[in-house]
């Protein structure tokens, strides 16, 4: 077997590896969140707070870039800031590119609630983790490092552009 050869079987192998890792990885994130989310019991959804952490990330934008950027539809995501605006968490400013058209913005009473929806979802996840070695602690410290570059590296993207 070459070099090249065995190169390219290597750089296979880790492909498969690393795809894996990233599914479970995903269903491994989406469970600590419901467990979260089950533990605080908050009665807001998790669409509302995903809206307000898109605004607070990328800043105001329209309605329809808002649904694309969070994965709803338009008729949903106005039903969402309808919400968010009479919890005085979203407010609409004039676009000044477009004065006809406004934007959505989050407001600090929404980024504090924001704030403190996440600290009751750490808050809630203590337990389950309060037992970890310093080594394991430093492991994902490190991990959420690389989590957040990586996707801060995909924000606003298309699928086909976070692949470039």
């Amino acid at each position: 077997m070459t070099n090249s050869t065995a190169d390219a079987q290597t750089d296979a192998a880790a492909s498969v590896t690393l795809h894996t890792l990233l599914g479970d990885l995903v269903t491994a994130a989406h469970r600590l969140t419901r467990l979260a989310a089950q533990a605080t019991e908050r009665t807001e959804s998790p669409a509302a707070w995903r809206t307000i952490a898109v605004l607070q990330a990328m800043g105001p934008m329209r309605l329809g870039e808002l649904a694309r950027q969070s994965r709803v539809t338009q008729p949903t995501m106005t039903k969402i800031i309808r919400g968010l605006d009479d919890l005085d968490w979203v407010k609409r400013i004039v676009d000044s590119d477009d004065a006809r058209a406004s934007l959505i913005a989050s407001t600090p009473k929404g980024e504090r609630a924001l704030g403190e929806w996440r600290d009751d979802l750490s808050t809630a996840l203590l337990p389950y983790f309060d037992d970890l070695p310093g080594d394991d602690i430093e492991v994902l410290r490190r991990a959420v490092g690389i989590l957040t570059d990586r996707a801060g590296r995909g924000a606003g993207r298309s699928d086909g552009e976070a692949r470039k």
